[in-house]
């Protein structure tokens, strides 16, 4: 049963286009593009040149040098956005019991980094030469453990990794443990930074990303008829969940409240949507149905759009199915094209968004986009920020494999 209100306390955000929350929000409305000619490497021989790699991050500002030495990059971007959304939250300040926070922060990869150097360090100078911290630095659970341990957060702790949908996913989780009354405060997101030569190449394969290596500043264009591909990303997203009552007895800054959850599967294929769009139906009709409203309450959906051919129609033609006649009310924007695809931890950035959206009343756009598609016939977020009064937001977040996720907030009244 559930028998909790839950609420957004605080924020954070490690991302293309800007590290925090007030970074990342005003890049965001300001139609701002992460994507350049990959500099982590020299993307020459691939098939795509491109990325939305992380600029301006120094992990020391947020973790003391020889901590941060001994771990990988995705837990530099968590355990950072963590800081940032517990420092908004207030929760910095205030006493609360560790024993009823805890921490659910998923990534996709892991220490992609670390697992390419090592290998290259065993077959050249043997196994003698890992470090006693290669471990540690790949398990994907880290971002999520070092939090707890930093913090004192000795509640529920896990990483789920659904691939695309694992941020959205961990929110959902942390969602339903505060929810059955097991925490009263939970951290939840995920993190990703995979943007290094052995992944990057595994995901050319699949033929989902860009090749408009030509002009790579508009290679994501989400909906636009002429897409041909996501373009991979790095960062992560974090955020605040609680207990109403809890919030309310500290007196905490209430962004929004969460009120519906999804979660469904295609089983259909490793990395293709299936084709009817089946999954992205029921994982939104389930999350409707969990928050107690109707299709038509809702004003705006910040959209998985990936800015693949296949995506993109599918789950424009899943929210017509979902929401009727109403779907040409709705108002629908993908901020990938702006923070490219950052994997695990896209549905927890794009999380972060819909939540600024309902507390600000305003939509960021969908940049690149202009040719209209007739496959993807609905109100697209294209002209620049909106400003809406809007009291119910969705947001989607499908990955490879099938997994799907549905989070939905409202306004907060009490």
């Amino acid at each position: 049963m559930n028998e909790h209100r839950v609420i957004v306390t605080g924020l954070g955000a490690v991302t293309p286009i800007g590290v925090g929350i007030e970074e990342f929000w005003e890049g965001l409305k300001a139609g701002r593009n992460g994507i350049s000619r990959i500099t982590h490497f020299d993307p020459t021989d691939f098939r795509s040149h491109m990325a939305a790699e992380v600029k301006n991050f120094n992990p020391e500002e947020w973790i003391d040098g020889k901590s941060a030495g001994r771990m990988e990059r995705f837990t530099h971007f968590g355990m950072a956005s963590a800081a940032m959304a517990i420092q908004d939250a207030g929760l910095n300040t205030f006493a609360f019991d560790g024993n009823r926070a805890g921490v659910i922060i998923g990534s996709g990869i892991g220490g992609a980094h670390t697992i390419e150097n090592g290998h290259k360090k065993v077959h050249e100078k043997g196994p003698a030469s890992l470090g006693p911290f290669f471990v540690s630095k790949l398990l994907i659970n880290m971002a999520a453990c070092m939090v707890s341990i930093t913090h004192g957060l000795r509640g529920p702790v896990s990483a789920p990794s659904v691939a695309c949908s694992t941020g959205a996913n961990a929110i959902g989780d942390a969602f339903r443990i505060i929810q059955r009354g097991d925490a009263d405060i939970m951290l939840a997101g995920g993190s990703e930074a995979s943007v290094t030569p052995l992944p990057f190449a595994g995901f050319c394969a699949t033929r989902s990303m860009s090749t408009r290596n030509d002009c790579v500043e508009k290679a994501s264009r989400p909906f636009d008829k002429n897409r041909d591909g996501f373009v991979m990303g790095e960062g992560a997203g974090i955020v605040v969940l609680e207990r109403l009552e809890h919030a309310l007895d500290r007196n905490a800054r209430i962004y929004a409240e969460l009120i519906g959850y999804g979660n469904t599967a295609d089983a259909y294929h490793f990395t293709a949507p299936e084709p009817g769009g089946e999954g992205m139906i029921r994982v939104m009709t389930e999350a409707l149905k969990d928050a107690g409203i109707g299709p038509q309450e809702v004003g705006y959906i910040n959209a998985h759009g990936t800015s693949t051919v296949l995506n993109d129609k599918i789950e424009s033609a899943a929210v017509m199915k979902v929401f009727g006649n109403h779907a040409k009310n709705l108002k629908i924007s993908s901020i990938k094209s702006m923070i490219g695809h950052i994997l695990a931890a896209a549905g927890a950035a794009e999380f972060v968004a819909t939540v600024m959206s309902i507390y600000t009343g305003k939509l960021p756009p969908t940049i690149n986009y202009e040719e209209p598609d007739p496959e993807c016939p609905l109100d697209y977020v294209t002209k620049g920020v909106e400003s809406i009064d809007l009291e119910v937001a969705l947001s989607n977040s499908f990955g490879f494999g099938g997994g799907n996720a549905c989070l939905i907030v409202r306004r907060y009244e009490n």
